[in-house]
């Protein structure tokens, strides 16, 4: 509670000064209640601006790596980290994945909001990637609305690599809850958790505007570092696609309030 209140009073003053944030939506976050935010996941700063814009505290689940620096930068990174309530997840997957899925559910169920990033991982150049189906068994299992978000301009102001964001307008633009209470009791059908997943990434592609890829991040990052973006001779990576085989939205990407 310390750090986000720290984060609140003396951070979030000088990163709206700096970053003159925008939100819409905000009203469809319950001013009570369990919720899961799923957001896209474009740069380290999502994790910042998303809870300044809110007014209630979010969890998220982080990875691993942000608790076990060493040195004063790695303490203080892992300090901060812990303050804010974010969880660890080794993103190796098994057990420890599981682990960090029943804690944020633990937090739904004291009436919590928990925020996800069904991608996984950061996407490596701004489209929106395939979902993990952790956030569709949290909402089956939990019974909490989920609620789309669309982090916007964050891919341009902190590309993977960059430390200092450039300074530029960012925002989040938050859509309607979905419910999947018709699905309880369903949490171990892996086709009802694709469907689920689905449909939550395709809410968030019709906020975002954002070119969608049926495809991991963390898969696509692994062929950028093999120099194969692309597995070979496959066409489906340049067409137009949305999850689930849905139509594409047309959608473009959201643009700031006029000042």
């Amino acid at each position: 509670m310390f750090y986000w209140l720290v984060k609140r009073i003396l951070a979030g003053p000088l990163l709206k000064l700096v970053y003159r944030p925008w939100i819409r939506g905000a009203r469809n976050v319950p001013a009570a209640g369990a919720a899961i935010l799923a957001s896209n996941h474009q740069a380290v700063i999502d994790s910042f601006f998303l809870p300044l814009m809110l007014d209630r505290q979010i969890v998220f689940i982080g990875k691993q790596e942000y608790f076990t620096g060493t040195g004063v930068k790695g303490r203080l990174v892992s300090g901060f980290m812990r303050g804010v309530g974010t969880i660890p997840v080794d993103r190796s997957g098994g057990r420890a994945s599981e682990a960090a899925l029943a804690t944020g559910l633990r937090h739904l169920h004291d009436g919590g909001v928990f925020g996800i990033y069904p991608e996984g991982t950061r996407s490596p150049d701004g489209r929106l990637y395939r979902g993990k189906t952790g956030v569709a068994r949290l909402a089956l299992e939990s019974g909490a609305p989920v609620i789309p978000v669309a982090m916007v301009g964050t891919a341009a102001a902190q590309p993977i690599g960059r430390r200092i964001p450039k300074i530029m307008r960012i925002g989040v633009v938050v859509g309607k809850p979905l419910d999947f209470t018709r699905y309880r009791g369903m949490e171990d059908d892996r086709f009802i958790l694709r469907s689920v997943t689905d449909e939550i990434m395709y809410a968030i592609m019709s906020l975002s505007g954002q070119e969608y890829v049926d495809v991991y991040a963390a898969t696509q990052k692994a062929r950028i570092a093999t120099g194969h973006p692309a597995a070979s001779g496959d066409v489906a990576d340049h067409l137009p696609a949305a999850p689930g085989g849905r139509p594409v939205p047309d959608v473009a990407p959201p643009e700031p309030p006029a000042e």
